[in-house]
């Protein structure tokens, strides 16, 4: 397994340590992993992404989801947090999507516009934005300039920015498609570069090779190419994404090769919510049972310390 960078190791400033502190050791299994639940889609596919599930439709239905399956918090866009989150707040974080798009339009120069403020963010107690960024899109100069205001504001703030790091363009689809190794892993570094706090993907796959860069035109194991991506986000924490529905064992074992890898949690939406209340239950507690296994650490060890255990907080060691 791939050691974690303690939680003092990330270089934050306090307000976004502070916030992001309470999202890993305060809620969900409360051991430096994550679980989110996204609840976007509405905006992002429309409605029929709830036919599966029609409870589903009602956000409160998703936001007591999120509560009594133990994530880490819950994303969704500001119209959804004035109107279902105000009920719930303090009981799960809120983390206050930014930006968002229709599938309407075609997607060779996609963007994402603004319609929320990390001001708002902060007034609806929010304990992180997500901003989606489309890595590789025609679009990509005005994507960089609108992320950076947002980059910006998060850290005047205190805020931690999660970037949905997705590349996407007529680009990006001649070199592999969205979710081959050589984008998966680009798209990580962009965000690591740019200065996201934490990073959402989705599973490399390696296996998608046509057109890709030479460098990525070789055989990799879904091992390697998930520990690259994990080592080009760099300081920056990396979550993987559930994705498009699929089978539950093979879910669950990408799950366990992202935390092998050191990735710091998951992102399952979809993969929750279209289905039962029960079935979701079920599959939430096997994520839950996976990020068991992996505990991030709060504190780096103490050099010189025998045991990490009862190794002394370097910060009251007295002073002679």
């Amino acid at each position: 397994m791939t050691s974690r960078l303690g939680f003092d190791q990330l270089g934050l400033p306090s307000g976004k340590r502070a916030r992001l502190r309470r999202i890993l050791y305060q809620h969900g299994l409360r051991n430096g992993t994550t679980l989110f639940l996204p609840y976007d889609q509405g905006l992002e596919h429309g409605p029929r992404d709830f036919f599966a599930n029609e409870t589903a439709t009602d956000p409160r239905y998703i936001v007591r989801l999120a509560i009594e399956g133990g994530f880490n918090g819950i994303a969704i866009q500001i119209g959804l947090a004035e109107k279902f989150y105000w009920e719930f707040a303090g009981e799960v974080p809120l983390i206050l999507k930014l930006n968002g798009k229709t599938d309407i339009p075609d997607d060779a120069e996609p963007l994402s516009p603004l319609n929320a403020t990390v001001e708002e963010a902060v007034a609806l107690g929010a304990d992180a934005v997500g901003y989606t960024l489309y890595v590789g899109t025609p679009a990509q100069a005005a994507d960089f300039e609108q992320f950076r205001v947002v980059r910006a504001d998060a850290a005047r703030l205190g805020m931690p920015l999660i970037v949905w790091a997705y590349p996407r363009g007529s680009a990006i689809v001649a070199k592999g498609g969205t979710d081959s190794f050589y984008a998966v892993d680009y798209g990580a570094r962009v965000a690591s570069e740019l200065g996201a706090d934490m990073i959402k993907v989705n599973f490399p796959r390696p296996q998608k090779r046509s057109g890709v860069r030479t460098e990525y035109d070789a055989v990799f194991s879904d091992e390697q190419a998930i520990g690259a991506v994990v080592r080009s986000a760099n300081r920056s924490l990396l979550l993987v994404s559930g994705g498009e529905k699929a089978g539950d064992d093979a879910m669950l074992s990408k799950a366990r090769l992202t935390m092998e890898a050191g990735g710091t949690g998951l992102i399952f939406g979809r993969n929750v919510w279209q289905r039962s209340h029960l079935e979701a239950m079920r599959f939430v507690a096997a994520l839950r049972d996976v990020l068991a296994e992996y505990p991030s650490p709060e504190r780096a060890p103490w050099v010189g310390a025998t045991s990490n255990a009862n190794a002394p907080d370097p910060r009251f060691v007295p002073v002679d």
